[in-house]
Protein backbone atom coordinates (compact mmCIF):
# COMPACT_ATOMS: atom_id res chain seq x y z
CA UNK A 1 0.00 0.00 0.00
CA UNK A 2 0.95 3.01 -1.22
CA UNK A 3 1.73 5.66 2.16
CA UNK A 4 0.34 8.39 0.72
CA UNK A 5 -2.70 7.08 -1.08
CA UNK A 6 -5.35 7.96 1.86
CA UNK A 7 -4.00 10.98 1.94
CA UNK A 8 -4.18 11.61 -1.44
CA UNK A 9 -7.73 10.04 -1.73
CA UNK A 10 -9.37 12.34 1.50
CA UNK A 11 -7.39 15.70 -0.54
CA UNK A 12 -8.95 14.55 -3.87
CA UNK A 13 -12.60 14.98 -1.96
CA UNK A 14 -11.91 18.36 -0.21
CA UNK A 15 -10.70 19.65 -3.93
CA UNK A 16 -13.56 18.26 -5.54
CA UNK A 17 -14.48 21.60 -6.34
CA UNK A 18 -11.29 23.13 -7.98
CA UNK A 19 -10.68 19.68 -9.93
CA UNK A 20 -13.55 19.62 -11.81
CA UNK A 21 -13.59 23.34 -11.73
CA UNK A 22 -10.34 23.38 -14.05
CA UNK A 23 -11.74 21.14 -16.33
CA UNK A 24 -14.61 23.18 -16.90
CA UNK A 25 -12.62 25.87 -17.93
CA UNK A 26 -10.93 24.67 -20.32
CA UNK A 27 -14.39 23.36 -21.94
CA UNK A 28 -15.34 27.02 -21.58
CA UNK A 29 -11.92 28.05 -23.72
CA UNK A 30 -12.24 25.46 -26.52
CA UNK A 31 -15.08 28.39 -27.94
CA UNK A 32 -11.80 30.32 -28.49
CA UNK A 33 -9.92 27.28 -29.97
CA UNK A 34 -6.46 25.50 -29.42
CA UNK A 35 -4.45 28.34 -28.89
CA UNK A 36 -6.45 29.34 -25.88
CA UNK A 37 -6.54 25.78 -24.31
CA UNK A 38 -3.24 25.45 -24.32
CA UNK A 39 -2.80 29.16 -23.01
CA UNK A 40 -4.96 28.27 -19.92
CA UNK A 41 -2.70 24.85 -19.53
CA UNK A 42 0.42 26.55 -19.47
CA UNK A 43 -0.99 29.16 -16.93
CA UNK A 44 -2.00 26.32 -14.65
CA UNK A 45 1.11 24.53 -14.93
CA UNK A 46 3.62 27.48 -14.51
CA UNK A 47 1.40 28.73 -11.16
CA UNK A 48 2.16 25.16 -9.46
CA UNK A 49 5.70 25.15 -9.95
CA UNK A 50 6.45 23.64 -13.31
CA UNK A 51 8.77 25.15 -15.71
CA UNK A 52 6.92 25.28 -18.70
CA UNK A 53 8.02 25.72 -22.29
CA UNK A 54 6.65 26.94 -25.85
CA UNK A 55 7.42 24.09 -28.69
CA UNK A 56 6.47 24.83 -32.41
CA UNK A 57 6.83 22.24 -34.81
CA UNK A 58 5.67 21.38 -38.48
CA UNK A 59 3.89 18.09 -38.93
CA UNK A 60 4.76 17.20 -41.96
CA UNK A 61 8.34 17.54 -41.36
CA UNK A 62 8.28 15.26 -38.56
CA UNK A 63 10.12 12.14 -39.29
CA UNK A 64 8.20 8.91 -39.89
CA UNK A 65 9.43 5.56 -38.05
CA UNK A 66 7.00 2.65 -38.87
CA UNK A 67 4.32 5.27 -39.81
CA UNK A 68 3.11 7.06 -42.63
CA UNK A 69 -0.53 9.42 -44.25
CA UNK A 70 -0.85 11.19 -47.21
CA UNK A 71 0.53 14.97 -46.79
CA UNK A 72 -3.59 15.83 -47.68
CA UNK A 73 -4.50 13.87 -44.34
CA UNK A 74 -2.45 16.15 -42.28
CA UNK A 75 -3.44 20.21 -41.61
CA UNK A 76 -1.37 21.94 -43.07
CA UNK A 77 0.81 24.72 -40.80
CA UNK A 78 3.03 25.10 -38.16
CA UNK A 79 1.08 23.76 -34.58
CA UNK A 80 2.18 24.49 -30.82
CA UNK A 81 2.81 22.36 -27.89
CA UNK A 82 3.18 22.57 -23.94
CA UNK A 83 5.89 21.29 -22.59
CA UNK A 84 5.29 21.39 -18.78
CA UNK A 85 8.61 19.99 -16.34
CA UNK A 86 8.45 19.32 -12.03
CA UNK A 87 10.63 17.34 -10.20
CA UNK A 88 14.76 16.80 -10.69
CA UNK A 89 16.31 14.74 -13.74
CA UNK A 90 18.20 11.72 -12.26
CA UNK A 91 17.16 12.20 -8.58
CA UNK A 92 14.57 9.02 -9.43
CA UNK A 93 12.97 7.98 -12.50
CA UNK A 94 11.69 10.04 -14.84
CA UNK A 95 7.78 10.11 -16.28
CA UNK A 96 6.37 11.55 -19.34
CA UNK A 97 2.57 12.03 -19.31
CA UNK A 98 0.65 13.34 -22.63
CA UNK A 99 -2.95 14.07 -23.56
CA UNK A 100 -4.11 16.10 -26.57
CA UNK A 101 -5.98 20.01 -26.09
CA UNK A 102 -6.95 20.06 -29.77
CA UNK A 103 -10.85 18.45 -31.03
CA UNK A 104 -13.19 17.98 -33.48
CA UNK A 105 -13.77 20.92 -35.64
CA UNK A 106 -16.76 22.65 -33.82
CA UNK A 107 -20.30 21.84 -35.64
CA UNK A 108 -23.99 20.83 -34.56
CA UNK A 109 -23.82 23.04 -31.64
CA UNK A 110 -27.32 23.62 -32.03
CA UNK A 111 -28.31 20.19 -31.60
CA UNK A 112 -27.34 19.82 -28.05
CA UNK A 113 -28.92 19.26 -24.77
CA UNK A 114 -26.36 20.98 -22.83
CA UNK A 115 -24.44 24.15 -23.14
CA UNK A 116 -21.23 22.67 -25.25
CA UNK A 117 -19.20 25.06 -23.57
CA UNK A 118 -20.11 25.35 -19.87
CA UNK A 119 -19.27 22.17 -18.60
CA UNK A 120 -22.88 21.15 -17.27
CA UNK A 121 -22.75 18.89 -14.99
CA UNK A 122 -25.83 16.13 -15.13
CA UNK A 123 -26.17 13.30 -12.81
CA UNK A 124 -22.93 11.71 -13.18
CA UNK A 125 -21.39 13.55 -16.18
CA UNK A 126 -19.47 17.12 -16.91
CA UNK A 127 -20.55 17.88 -20.62
CA UNK A 128 -18.80 20.20 -22.93
CA UNK A 129 -17.01 19.60 -26.56
CA UNK A 130 -13.86 17.88 -26.21
CA UNK A 131 -14.12 16.64 -22.73
CA UNK A 132 -14.13 13.41 -23.36
CA UNK A 133 -11.40 13.79 -26.78
CA UNK A 134 -9.15 14.72 -24.56
CA UNK A 135 -9.79 18.09 -22.50
CA UNK A 136 -10.27 15.50 -19.43
CA UNK A 137 -6.94 13.74 -20.38
CA UNK A 138 -4.83 16.85 -20.42
CA UNK A 139 -6.53 18.36 -17.01
CA UNK A 140 -6.20 14.70 -15.16
CA UNK A 141 -1.98 15.12 -15.25
CA UNK A 142 -1.96 18.82 -14.75
CA UNK A 143 -4.65 18.40 -11.56
CA UNK A 144 -2.84 15.42 -10.34
CA UNK A 145 0.36 17.80 -9.65
CA UNK A 146 -1.83 20.22 -8.37
CA UNK A 147 -3.03 17.02 -5.44
CA UNK A 148 0.61 16.76 -5.13
CA UNK A 149 1.91 20.30 -4.46
CA UNK A 150 -2.07 20.33 -2.11
CA UNK A 151 -0.76 17.51 0.09
CA UNK A 152 2.67 19.19 0.22
CA UNK A 153 4.92 17.12 -1.67
CA UNK A 154 6.37 17.60 -5.26
CA UNK A 155 8.08 14.36 -7.34
CA UNK A 156 11.49 13.62 -6.88
CA UNK A 157 12.24 12.35 -10.10
CA UNK A 158 11.20 14.73 -13.76
CA UNK A 159 8.11 14.59 -14.66
CA UNK A 160 7.01 15.80 -17.75
CA UNK A 161 3.71 16.96 -18.58
CA UNK A 162 3.02 17.39 -22.53
CA UNK A 163 0.05 19.12 -24.20
CA UNK A 164 0.34 18.07 -27.54
CA UNK A 165 -2.00 18.29 -31.02
CA UNK A 166 -3.03 14.70 -31.95
CA UNK A 167 -6.01 14.99 -34.35
CA UNK A 168 -5.89 14.90 -38.68
CA UNK A 169 -2.13 13.20 -37.86
CA UNK A 170 -1.00 16.42 -35.81
CA UNK A 171 1.94 13.97 -34.51
CA UNK A 172 3.02 16.57 -31.94
CA UNK A 173 4.42 13.78 -29.29
CA UNK A 174 6.51 12.08 -31.95
CA UNK A 175 7.48 15.75 -33.02
CA UNK A 176 8.96 16.24 -29.31
CA UNK A 177 10.36 12.76 -29.23
CA UNK A 178 12.43 13.23 -32.39
CA UNK A 179 13.61 16.88 -31.03
CA UNK A 180 15.02 14.68 -27.80
CA UNK A 181 12.20 14.41 -25.20
CA UNK A 182 12.95 11.22 -22.94
CA UNK A 183 11.73 9.40 -20.33
CA UNK A 184 11.72 6.07 -18.92
CA UNK A 185 8.47 5.55 -18.96
CA UNK A 186 5.22 7.09 -20.32
CA UNK A 187 1.33 7.36 -20.11
CA UNK A 188 -1.06 8.37 -22.51
CA UNK A 189 -4.34 10.13 -20.96
CA UNK A 190 -7.69 9.80 -22.52
CA UNK A 191 -11.18 9.47 -21.60
CA UNK A 192 -11.80 5.49 -22.39
CA UNK A 193 -14.40 4.84 -25.18
CA UNK A 194 -14.97 0.85 -24.03
CA UNK A 195 -17.10 1.99 -21.00
CA UNK A 196 -14.63 0.31 -18.58
CA UNK A 197 -13.18 3.91 -17.57
CA UNK A 198 -10.57 3.41 -14.93
CA UNK A 199 -11.38 -0.79 -15.05
CA UNK A 200 -9.02 -1.04 -17.48
CA UNK A 201 -5.30 -0.10 -18.72
CA UNK A 202 -4.66 0.74 -22.52
CA UNK A 203 -1.23 -1.45 -22.44
CA UNK A 204 -1.53 -3.20 -26.13
CA UNK A 205 -2.42 -1.60 -29.29
CA UNK A 206 -2.74 -3.33 -32.74
CA UNK A 207 -1.79 -1.30 -35.90
CA UNK A 208 -3.60 -0.93 -38.51
CA UNK A 209 -3.46 0.01 -42.07
CA UNK A 210 -6.20 2.20 -44.62
CA UNK A 211 -6.20 1.91 -48.56
CA UNK A 212 -7.97 2.45 -51.57
CA UNK A 213 -7.90 0.23 -54.64
CA UNK A 214 -8.93 1.63 -58.14
CA UNK A 215 -10.35 -0.87 -60.57
CA UNK A 216 -10.45 0.43 -64.21
CA UNK A 217 -13.24 -1.35 -66.70
CA UNK A 218 -14.12 -0.12 -70.01
CA UNK A 219 -17.37 0.58 -71.80
CA UNK A 220 -18.80 -1.60 -75.05
CA UNK A 221 -17.86 -0.36 -78.21
CA UNK A 222 -21.59 1.60 -79.13
CA UNK A 223 -22.48 4.89 -79.56
CA UNK A 224 -25.62 4.49 -77.91
CA UNK A 225 -26.91 5.91 -75.04
CA UNK A 226 -28.20 2.93 -73.13
CA UNK A 227 -25.77 0.48 -73.07
CA UNK A 228 -27.53 -2.36 -71.31
CA UNK A 229 -27.57 -4.67 -74.43
CA UNK A 230 -24.00 -4.08 -74.99
CA UNK A 231 -22.79 -4.96 -71.42
CA UNK A 232 -21.33 -8.40 -72.07
CA UNK A 233 -18.92 -6.61 -74.55
CA UNK A 234 -17.76 -4.23 -72.12
CA UNK A 235 -15.14 -4.60 -68.93
CA UNK A 236 -17.81 -3.76 -65.92
CA UNK A 237 -15.38 -2.77 -62.92
CA UNK A 238 -17.76 -2.88 -60.62
CA UNK A 239 -17.51 -6.93 -61.06
CA UNK A 240 -13.65 -6.76 -61.72
CA UNK A 241 -13.94 -5.12 -58.07
CA UNK A 242 -15.47 -7.96 -56.75
CA UNK A 243 -12.73 -10.07 -58.33
CA UNK A 244 -10.76 -8.19 -56.05
CA UNK A 245 -13.20 -8.07 -52.78
CA UNK A 246 -13.02 -11.65 -53.42
CA UNK A 247 -8.85 -11.97 -53.39
CA UNK A 248 -8.77 -9.85 -50.45
CA UNK A 249 -11.28 -12.02 -49.17
CA UNK A 250 -8.94 -15.68 -49.39
CA UNK A 251 -5.81 -13.34 -47.71
CA UNK A 252 -8.19 -12.37 -44.68
CA UNK A 253 -8.77 -15.74 -44.13
CA UNK A 254 -5.51 -16.92 -44.43
CA UNK A 255 -3.75 -14.45 -42.08
CA UNK A 256 -6.79 -15.00 -39.54
CA UNK A 257 -6.05 -18.71 -39.62
CA UNK A 258 -1.78 -18.25 -39.69
CA UNK A 259 -1.50 -15.36 -36.85
CA UNK A 260 -2.39 -15.60 -33.08
CA UNK A 261 -2.36 -12.91 -30.14
CA UNK A 262 -3.38 -14.51 -26.95
CA UNK A 263 -5.28 -11.21 -26.04
CA UNK A 264 -6.92 -10.62 -28.85
CA UNK A 265 -8.00 -14.46 -29.56
CA UNK A 266 -9.56 -14.21 -25.77
CA UNK A 267 -11.41 -10.61 -26.25
CA UNK A 268 -12.75 -11.28 -29.95
CA UNK A 269 -11.64 -14.71 -31.12
CA UNK A 270 -9.68 -13.12 -33.78
CA UNK A 271 -5.74 -11.29 -34.10
CA UNK A 272 -5.94 -9.83 -37.68
CA UNK A 273 -8.88 -8.74 -39.90
CA UNK A 274 -8.97 -6.82 -43.40
CA UNK A 275 -11.77 -5.13 -44.11
CA UNK A 276 -13.54 -3.86 -47.31
CA UNK A 277 -15.64 -1.05 -45.84
CA UNK A 278 -16.42 1.10 -48.85
CA UNK A 279 -17.01 0.60 -52.64
CA UNK A 280 -18.05 3.63 -55.10
CA UNK A 281 -17.62 4.41 -59.05
CA UNK A 282 -17.42 6.93 -61.00
CA UNK A 283 -20.32 9.52 -60.83
CA UNK A 284 -21.97 9.03 -63.96
CA UNK A 285 -25.45 9.31 -63.29
CA UNK A 286 -27.09 6.83 -65.46
CA UNK A 287 -28.23 3.29 -64.51
CA UNK A 288 -27.86 1.89 -67.74
CA UNK A 289 -24.03 3.07 -68.75
CA UNK A 290 -20.78 0.94 -67.75
CA UNK A 291 -18.96 2.52 -65.33
CA UNK A 292 -15.13 3.74 -66.07
CA UNK A 293 -13.99 2.56 -62.89
CA UNK A 294 -14.25 1.49 -59.38
CA UNK A 295 -12.95 1.91 -55.72
CA UNK A 296 -12.66 -0.13 -53.39
CA UNK A 297 -11.45 0.82 -49.86
CA UNK A 298 -11.04 -0.64 -46.33
CA UNK A 299 -8.47 -1.01 -43.54
CA UNK A 300 -6.27 -3.79 -41.79
CA UNK A 301 -5.53 -4.14 -38.14
CA UNK A 302 -2.87 -6.36 -37.66
CA UNK A 303 -1.13 -7.14 -33.81
CA UNK A 304 2.46 -6.75 -32.74
CA UNK A 305 5.13 -7.38 -33.45
CA UNK A 306 4.01 -8.24 -36.80
CA UNK A 307 6.01 -5.73 -39.06
CA UNK A 308 3.65 -3.45 -41.58
CA UNK A 309 6.06 -4.10 -44.07
CA UNK A 310 5.18 -7.49 -44.27
CA UNK A 311 1.07 -6.86 -44.41
CA UNK A 312 1.85 -4.05 -47.12
CA UNK A 313 3.60 -6.98 -49.16
CA UNK A 314 0.88 -9.51 -48.66
CA UNK A 315 -1.69 -7.13 -50.00
CA UNK A 316 0.64 -6.04 -52.76
CA UNK A 317 1.65 -9.52 -53.69
CA UNK A 318 -2.41 -10.42 -53.67
CA UNK A 319 -3.39 -7.69 -56.25
CA UNK A 320 -0.40 -8.74 -58.28
CA UNK A 321 -1.16 -12.25 -58.34
CA UNK A 322 -4.73 -11.58 -59.94
CA UNK A 323 -2.82 -10.95 -63.45
CA UNK A 324 -1.52 -13.89 -63.52
CA UNK A 325 -4.98 -15.72 -65.05
CA UNK A 326 -6.97 -12.81 -65.73
CA UNK A 327 -5.81 -11.24 -68.99
CA UNK A 328 -7.32 -7.84 -68.13
CA UNK A 329 -5.34 -7.30 -64.90
CA UNK A 330 -2.35 -8.09 -66.62
CA UNK A 331 -2.96 -5.44 -68.93
CA UNK A 332 -4.83 -3.30 -66.33
CA UNK A 333 -3.64 -3.68 -62.60
CA UNK A 334 -5.70 -2.75 -59.36
CA UNK A 335 -3.75 0.55 -58.41
CA UNK A 336 -3.46 0.38 -54.57
CA UNK A 337 -3.10 4.01 -52.86
CA UNK A 338 -2.29 3.85 -49.03
CA UNK A 339 -3.08 6.21 -47.23
CA UNK A 340 -2.04 5.93 -43.69
CA UNK A 341 -0.45 3.21 -41.54
CA UNK A 342 0.84 2.58 -37.65
CA UNK A 343 2.61 0.06 -36.32
CA UNK A 344 1.38 -1.91 -32.95
CA UNK A 345 3.14 -1.86 -29.77
CA UNK A 346 2.48 -3.75 -26.52
CA UNK A 347 3.59 -3.15 -22.96
CA UNK A 348 3.58 -6.69 -20.56
CA UNK A 349 1.47 -6.86 -17.63
CA UNK A 350 4.50 -7.74 -15.56
CA UNK A 351 6.57 -4.22 -16.72
CA UNK A 352 6.92 -1.93 -13.65
CA UNK A 353 4.77 0.96 -15.43
CA UNK A 354 1.92 -1.40 -15.68
CA UNK A 355 2.20 -2.90 -12.17
CA UNK A 356 2.77 0.83 -10.72
CA UNK A 357 -0.10 1.82 -12.55
CA UNK A 358 -2.58 -1.29 -11.67
CA UNK A 359 -1.58 -1.03 -7.85
CA UNK A 360 -2.34 2.55 -7.48
CA UNK A 361 -5.91 1.79 -9.68
CA UNK A 362 -6.49 -0.58 -6.98
CA UNK A 363 -5.76 1.02 -4.17
CA UNK A 364 -7.91 4.37 -5.00
CA UNK A 365 -10.61 2.09 -6.76
CA UNK A 366 -10.89 -1.12 -5.45
CA UNK A 367 -11.12 -2.68 -9.09
CA UNK A 368 -8.18 -4.81 -9.97
CA UNK A 369 -7.84 -3.33 -14.00
CA UNK A 370 -7.43 -5.85 -16.93
CA UNK A 371 -6.07 -5.09 -20.18
CA UNK A 372 -8.29 -3.76 -23.13
CA UNK A 373 -6.97 -5.10 -26.29
CA UNK A 374 -9.35 -3.42 -28.63
CA UNK A 375 -7.69 0.34 -29.09
CA UNK A 376 -6.25 -0.26 -32.98
CA UNK A 377 -3.61 2.28 -33.60
CA UNK A 378 -3.59 3.77 -29.84
CA UNK A 379 -1.03 7.02 -29.21
CA UNK A 380 0.19 4.70 -26.58
CA UNK A 381 2.37 3.10 -29.11
CA UNK A 382 4.07 6.48 -30.25
CA UNK A 383 6.64 6.85 -27.82
CA UNK A 384 7.18 3.05 -27.95
CA UNK A 385 7.58 3.04 -32.04
CA UNK A 386 9.14 6.00 -32.34
CA UNK A 387 11.95 5.73 -28.88
CA UNK A 388 11.15 2.55 -27.20
CA UNK A 389 9.71 4.19 -24.13
CA UNK A 390 7.37 1.94 -22.44
CA UNK A 391 3.97 3.26 -22.43
CA UNK A 392 0.43 2.45 -21.23
CA UNK A 393 -2.85 4.29 -21.00
CA UNK A 394 -6.04 4.87 -18.81
CA UNK A 395 -8.85 7.33 -18.27
CA UNK A 396 -12.66 8.18 -17.34
CA UNK A 397 -15.41 6.42 -18.50
CA UNK A 398 -16.90 8.55 -21.31
CA UNK A 399 -19.38 9.14 -24.55
CA UNK A 400 -17.25 10.97 -27.19
CA UNK A 401 -18.75 12.30 -30.51
CA UNK A 402 -19.03 9.46 -32.22
CA UNK A 403 -20.49 7.44 -29.81
CA UNK A 404 -23.51 10.29 -28.81
CA UNK A 405 -24.79 10.88 -32.29
CA UNK A 406 -21.99 14.27 -32.62
CA UNK A 407 -23.57 16.03 -29.73
CA UNK A 408 -23.69 15.87 -25.63
CA UNK A 409 -19.86 14.49 -24.81
CA UNK A 410 -19.39 13.60 -21.57
CA UNK A 411 -17.19 12.21 -19.09
CA UNK A 412 -17.78 10.94 -15.83
CA UNK A 413 -17.17 12.87 -13.10
CA UNK A 414 -16.36 10.21 -10.45
CA UNK A 415 -14.25 8.11 -12.77
CA UNK A 416 -12.65 11.35 -13.31
CA UNK A 417 -11.75 12.50 -9.96
CA UNK A 418 -10.57 8.82 -9.59
CA UNK A 419 -8.06 9.15 -12.31
CA UNK A 420 -6.00 12.67 -10.85
CA UNK A 421 -5.67 10.25 -7.56
CA UNK A 422 -4.30 7.47 -9.37
CA UNK A 423 -1.99 9.52 -11.14
CA UNK A 424 -1.04 11.29 -8.67
CA UNK A 425 -0.34 7.72 -6.58
CA UNK A 426 1.21 6.35 -9.77
CA UNK A 427 4.09 9.56 -9.38
CA UNK A 428 4.52 8.91 -6.15
CA UNK A 429 5.51 5.10 -6.84
CA UNK A 430 7.21 5.79 -10.06
CA UNK A 431 9.37 8.98 -9.08
CA UNK A 432 9.01 9.38 -5.35
CA UNK A 433 8.52 12.69 -4.02
CA UNK A 434 9.79 14.74 -1.15
CA UNK A 435 8.32 17.65 1.03
CA UNK A 436 7.15 20.56 -1.80
CA UNK A 437 9.35 23.81 -1.80
CA UNK A 438 7.37 26.74 -1.43
CA UNK A 439 8.19 29.30 -4.50
CA UNK A 440 10.90 27.18 -5.71
CA UNK A 441 10.70 25.79 -9.61
CA UNK A 442 11.93 22.44 -9.34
Amino acid sequence: MNEFAPLLAQTVASRRESIVGFLRDLIAETRHGEAAVLRAIAKASADMGCRVEWVEYDPQAVPMVEEFAAEEAMTPGLRQCVVARIGTPGAGRSLLFFGHPDSEPLSRLDEWRHDPFKGEISGDRIHGWGVADDLAGVAIYTQAIALLKACGLQPKGDVILVSTPSKRHARGVSALLHQGLTADAAIYLHPAESGLGMKEIKAFASGQLEFRIRVEGTAPPTSEPLQTAFAHLAVNPVAKAFQVFEALMRLDERRGAQLHHPLLHQAVGRSTNLMVSTMNCDPTDSLSRVRSECWLGGAISFAPPEPMAQVMRQVEETLAALGQDDPWFREHPPQLQWESGVTGAEVSSEHPLYRALAGAIEQVTGHVPQVNPMHTSSDIRNPMVQKAIPTVGLGPLCGDLSQNGQTDEWVDVEDYLSAVAVVATTIVDWCGVEPFKAGQKV
